[in-house]
């Protein structure tokens, strides 16, 4: 059978090009035989449910144990334990129909479907008294219990553990999600009662998260492919991927389809380079794929406004690594940890955001932003087009303002889509966040030359001098000699005829503009 680059839920190795994924979490058989309860969790579409159902074969395969798969998927509606917990015992009862495993058609038939409290608790024991083998349960889509379901579930399976082994009951159970069971609590109603001692959480001996792919585990991946079809992906292309993906499963993926299937038609005699990465991910960008859209749809959530907002400013150092919304986000795969400073979780997911949240931003302008900065030589007039936004921020930027739910970083989002209005279809803008340093650069590509912008707000009288600095380091780094620092200014207090003004440094030998908005 003819191979593909999978998108489109869980891998299998008949079907798909795919990492193998026994050998990237070996330390899962350890905490298996110990007869522990553990989590996996991750961000969607990183490789959950490929290496549960992997697990699960091969546990069936090895002889040692029973291993079943089941999914909560269909139970999330139901948040009293009432229709929530009879939902989960068929849900069970489904999937062991389908399963290999024995007496299977025993599994809950006994017990009062009206005693919610225990009803789970008891199918699952007397399950576990006819069976000649331990019994393991990889239970996906965990965190969309809801409520009181939530917690009378996993109360019997604390129950059944604790009576382990004197009463038959499940050998290992993983509770598989997106989020650590730490923060199951959260999804809990503020007004119930507590948990106390013999919380329902407390059985968790392990919490494992799925690791992105490294770069050897791209070029494995892409490697199937030149085997396939003998198309080959160089290493310059796998390290522009994993540059622009951090390794995030789908997207390689993603990636790789793109490049093979759409882009090259299929034809496996054309050369796979560097720049059909850059293609690849811009069409990925423009046309939003589920992925994508599901992920960002996230971005309207307050919780995650908060964190993103910080790090579009360059403002990290306000947030808390160990707050609630921070872990979600961490969670959803939005965002990453690098030494304690918080960025996007990948350069892909960095565009996006910013391209989402300015996206109507653009589309509106269009009849607002001339077009006439780009001469026939391909030199943009980056002094003329900030001159023009200073103008139009002066008349406009109350009315703008008022558009977007961002309104901290609305002046940047609003910039970066005057920007990106101007160079659409002939050239890029590479953005790097500045954790923690009050800023984000900006790099205009155009016809292969470059225009270094630094965005700040005016938050202390040494935002001007810092930026100088740091704008001056930056374009030293990347060769350049010309640079654009923008401040805006939002203060009530002072008058426009303040904040617009224009001035050229000099710092390092380095020419920078300083642009009042």
């Amino acid at each position: 059978m003819k191979k593909y680059f999978n998108v489109a839920g869980p891998c299998n190795e008949k079907s798909h090009y795919m990492v193998p994924v026994l050998d990237r979490y070996k330390e899962i058989y350890g905490i298996v035989e110990q007869g522990h309860y553990f989590v996996i969790h991750a961000a969607r579409q990183t490789g959950k449910t490929t290496l549960i159902k992997a697990l699960v074969n091969y546990y069936n395969a090895a002889g040692d144990y029973y291993a079943l798969y089941c999914s909560l998927e269909s139970v999330e509606v139901f948040g009293e334990p009432k229709e929530g917990i009879p939902e989960i015992l068929a849900n069970i009862q489904s999937e062991l129909k389908y399963s290999k495993l024995p007496n299977k058609d025993s599994f809950g038939v006994n017990q009062n479907s009206t005693n919610v409290s225990a009803l789970i608790k008891n199918s699952l024991r007397d399950y576990c008294a006819l069976l000649d083998k331990p019994l393991i349960i990889f239970i996906d889509e965990i965190d969309g219990l809801q409520d009181g379901t939530l917690v009378t579930f996993l109360r019997q399976l604390r129950d059944g553990y604790i009576s382990k082994p004197e009463v038959p009951f499940v050998h290992s159970i993983a509770l598989v999600g997106m989020r650590n069971i730490r923060d199951y609590k959260s999804k809990v109603r503020e007004d119930r009662a507590t948990l106390g001692s013999a919380s329902p959480f407390n059985i968790i001996s392990d919490a494992l998260t799925i690791r992105n792919f490294s770069v050897e585990d791209i070029e494995n991946l892409y490697a199937q492919h030149t085997e396939a079809t003998g198309q080959v992906f160089e290493k310059e292309v796998v390290e522009k991927v994993f540059d622009q993906t951090d390794g995030q499963p789908w997207l390689v993926n993603a990636i790789g389809r793109e490049i093979t299937q759409k882009i090259l038609e299929n034809d496996n005699t054309k050369r796979i380079t560097v720049d059909l990465v850059d293609q690849a991910v811009q069409n990925i960008i423009l046309r939003r794929e589920t992925h994508i859209d599901s992920l960002l749809d996230k971005l309207k959530e307050p919780r995650v406004q908060k964190i993103v907002e910080s790090i579009i400013l360059g403002r990290t150092n306000d947030v808390n690594i160990l707050d609630n919304d921070t872990r979600y986000c961490l969670d959803l795969g939005l965002i990453k940890l690098i030494k304690g400073e918080i960025f996007p979780a990948n350069r892909l997911y960095g565009e996006v955001i910013i391209r989402t949240l300015s996206y109507n931003t653009q589309f509106q302008l269009i009849q607002k932003v001339k077009n006439n900065w780009i001469d026939d030589a391909g030199n943009i007039d980056i002094n003329g087009l900030l001159k023009n936004f200073q103008q139009f921020w002066r008349e406009n930027s109350d009315i703008w303002m008022e558009k977007y739910e961002y309104k901290e970083a609305a002046p940047h989002l609003i910039l970066q889509a005057f920007l990106q209005r101007i160079i659409n279809g002939g050239g890029e803008i590479l953005r790097e966040y500045a954790s923690g340093r009050e800023r984000m650069d900006l790099c205009v590509i155009y016809a292969g030359k470059k225009y270094v912008i630094e965005l700040k707000v005016m938050y202390s009288k040494s935002v001007i001098k810092d930026g100088l600095e740091q704008i001056s380091s930056y374009l030293s780094r990347i060769g350049e000699n010309i640079g654009w620092l923008v401040i805006f200014d939002r203060s009530n207090a002072k008058s426009w005829e303040d904040k617009i003004y224009w001035q050229s440094e000099s710092v390092n030998d380095k020419i920078i503009y300083v642009v009042g908005c």
